[in-house]
């Protein structure tokens, strides 16, 4: 079997403990890493952690597990594929962040795989994968560190929900049922939904705003029926640089609950041009979260009424 061995490396201006700390944290992955998707840690005991990564690669969305040694004081991260994806037979590799100095840092990322069937094209098509992935990785990570100062106030998060006399299965499958959207939601003209792997779903939407203009969007979905639906939008509007988001469902003593999270991170060189010359920060936050939870909103009260109705005709 013909194993490869390959290596990409950056520099960045920030401290190694802090790059170390940023990689160590898989949950925050889909903010930094443009590929990722969703990160679920499985198992975490001591220094061995097995988490199950959603990310995209040459424009497919794939899954796959993986087991990952933490090394802080060696500032090393040692990960392996425990369950690969065709073509990938196996894969592994490691992060090492080494110290230029109290404000640099270089940070190696290293990759051994194999193909299935020691295929050629299969070889052909990981090695494009890994190198398109790991440059965007690399660079997505200095980016992401020398901003952090900058982040705080950037990037926030916040949530909308609504109590229904219903079923939580019933709230789930309304909004993982987006391909019926553009006939339960007016605020959807059209929408395209495509699972060809179970539970990993691409989501393209024409979105109506109240002016009446439609604009389009795309997202990956991934899905834990009955409970949650994790998305990751990567057609993003002129506002924002990052829009992730996840859909919660379940079941408490007064009804079920249905909630609604975005994270997002604000651009701020189309403020200016978006909203005109005198809008700040807080306007472009204000904006921003207004127009979301207006469509979060509008979706959650649909799927309440559809949930209470099916909860009505069971008596």
């Amino acid at each position: 079997m013909t194993t490869r061995e390959v290596e990409h490396e950056i520099t960045v201006g920030a401290p190694a403990a802090a790059v170390y700390r940023l990689i160590a944290d898989v949950v925050n992955w889909p903010r930094i890493f443009p590929p990722t998707i969703h990160v679920d840690q499985v198992e975490h005991a001591g220094a061995e952690e097995r988490i199950r990564i959603w990310a995209t690669a040459r424009g497919e969305a794939k899954n796959w597990t993986s087991r990952r040694t933490l090394d802080p004081e060696g500032l090393r991260i040692t990960f392996r594929q425990e369950i690969s994806t065709p073509p990938v037979a196996a894969m592994g590799g490691a992060w090492i962040i080494e110290p230029l100095g109290a404000d640099r840092a270089r940070v190696r990322l290293t990759h051994d795989y194999r193909a299935v069937d020691d295929d050629p094209e299969g070889l052909a098509w990981i090695d494009e994968a890994v190198d398109r992935n790991s440059r965007s990785e690399l660079a997505a990570l200095r980016t992401n560190v020398e901003a952090a100062h900058a982040a705080e106030d950037l990037t926030f998060s916040f949530t909308d929900s609504v109590t229904v006399t219903g079923a939580a299965k019933d709230l789930f499958d309304f909004v993982n049922e987006a391909g019926l959207w553009a006939e339960r939601l007016p605020h959807v003209a059209s929408v395209r939904l495509t699972e060809d792997t179970p539970g990993l779903q691409t989501l393209e939407m024409d979105t109506r705003a109240k002016d009446g203009s439609t604009h389009t969007t795309k997202s990956y979905r991934v899905t834990f029926p009955h409970h949650r639906i994790a998305y990751k939008q990567v057609t993003l509007p002129a506002l924002l640089t990052l829009h992730t988001g996840m859909w919660t469902f379940e079941e408490t003593g007064e009804g079920a609950v249905a909630s609604s999270r975005h994270t997002v991170s604000l651009n701020t060189d189309n403020i200016a041009a978006v909203l005109g010359p005198e809008a700040t920060v807080a306007d472009a936050r204000t904006y921003v979260h207004t127009a979301l939870s207006t469509n979060s909103l509008a979706t959650l009260g649909h799927a309440k009424a559809y949930a209470e109705t099916l909860a009505g005709e069971r008596g």
